[in-house]
């Protein structure tokens, strides 16, 4: 039994399940987890010494790769000044500053402390807003466990195949409406039956929690419209990708302006954090200003905002995005080829630093055509990467992403070793 069996063992007995996230727990891939002991540039190192290039990248905070030396020297600086105040400090203005400087749609913000927290923040701002009580949300879009919100989710729940949690009233999920992503007429049904009862549509506009789908052309901008002409708040969820694909996310990328919109991960360099924005009219609402309750005993955390702050920085001095694009394609593009040489049905959609593995003959653009896909495919896959050096996510609904730290070495031989594990 090696170190990360054993840390495993010891795990299961006062963690459930032995992890502290389920996708964690390797079930749907088999096997145990590995531990990490360290990570350094796209390479993570496990208990047991073994190195492995990274497509997981802590699940998508770690843009510029793991330990980044000014990322670490701004979290030492704050480090000195002390670990948390519960009073406001000055990192939190700037990073409001850097945020409303550079997200199109956001005049002002508010920071949190996870993804989960700026999702469930900004539906219960859209209902305060608008008087109203329904959300529409779409199969395969996962926007953290909130009660109202874990109603046909992706990521883990749908790893696990749970895509329902249980301890979520009927009640609540009644207020939830949940329509096929990339179906444009489904949301004009919505409305037409429930237009004076919804107050928000919620949505990943590139949804990256049940693998990586692409909206069809238009269909963004049927969501803005369909909002504005029925007075709903329109929520674009980037925890992932915002940051990720362009300094103002995806909707710098199409031009379609949110109402709010609710961010993360690489907005804390590593560390937990989340944030949501949009209108001021919206935001107003908020206490102390209004009458929608939002709190956070370590929100504008100054470990975190030192973090995402140096992060937000080198991405705005040095856009990596041009080079993220270009291997990005390489890898997803050298895929692709491997598949058709081997005659094998794979789908390998990418956009920028992301991309995901569908093995299926058609096309993906929603929840059901994902599911559909050949997970157990997949599972060889995983496993004979991560034998030999490679880690991708322990899932076949997940995304995986690629850092600046990733180089022309790393997918070079990443598509090596895809060939490989390709029967």
């Amino acid at each position: 039994m090696n170190e990360s069996e054993e840390l495993f063992d010891r795990a299961k007995k006062l963690i459930p399940g032995g992890v502290n996230s389920p996708v964690r727990a390797f079930r749907s891939v088999g096997g145990s987890p590995f531990f990490t002991a360290k990570a350094s540039g796209c390479r993570l190192t496990t208990v047991d010494d073994t190195e492995l290039i990274d497509y997981v990248c802590t699940w998508g905070p770690a843009i510029h790769g793991h330990d980044h030396p000014i990322i670490r020297g701004a979290v030492s600086d704050a480090l000195a000044r002390g670990t948390s105040f519960g009073t406001s400090g000055p990192a939190e203005v700037e990073m409001a500053e850097i945020i409303t400087e550079l997200v199109p749609s956001v005049e002002k913000v508010r920071m949190c402390n996870s993804g989960t927290e700026a999702t469930m923040s900004s539906i219960r701002l859209a209902r305060g807003f608008t008087g109203r009580s329904k959300i529409i949300k779409f199969s395969g879009c996962y926007h953290g466990h909130v009660d109202s919100l874990l109603v046909k989710a992706g990521s883990g729940a749908l790893t696990l195949g749970n895509p329902d949690s249980a301890g979520i009233p009927e009640s609540f999920a009644k207020e939830t409406i949940v329509l096929p992503y990339n179906d444009l007429q489904a949301v004009e049904n919505a409305f037409a039956q429930s237009a004076n009862e919804v107050a928000a549509v919620i949505v990943e506009p590139y949804p990256a929690n049940c693998g990586l789908i692409l909206p069809r052309e238009g269909y963004l901008e049927g969501l803005r419209k369909a909002c504005s002409d029925n007075g709903a708040v329109l929520i674009f969820d980037e925890v992932m990708t915002g940051f990720r694909l362009g300094l103002g996310g995806v909707q710098e990328r199409t031009g379609v302006m949110p109402d709010l919109t609710a961010l993360g991960k690489i907005i804390g360099g590593g560390l937990p954090v989340g944030a949501f924005g949009g209108r001021s009219e919206i935001m107003e609402c908020l206490a102390p200003l209004g009458p929608v309750y939002q709190a956070g005993t370590l929100s504008g955390n100054p470990l975190a905002m030192a973090a995402g702050i140096a992060s937000l920085r080198m991405l705005r001095e040095k856009p990596p995005y041009e080079r993220l694009e270009e291997i990005g394609n390489k890898l997803a593009s050298g895929i692709r080829e491997i598949a058709v040489e081997k005659g094998i049905p794979l789908q390998v959609p990418q956009v920028g630093s992301m991309f995901c593995l569908f093995f299926s003959d058609q096309p993906v653009e929603n929840f059901e055509q994902a599911v559909s896909s050949d997970v157990d495919a997949f599972k060889p896959v995983f496993r004979d990467c991560l034998a030999n050096g490679i880690y991708l996510p322990p899932s076949a609904y997940e995304t995986c992403f690629i850092s600046s730290a990733h180089g022309d070495g790393e997918i070079s031989r990443t598509l090596e070793q895809i060939r490989k594990a390709l029967p």
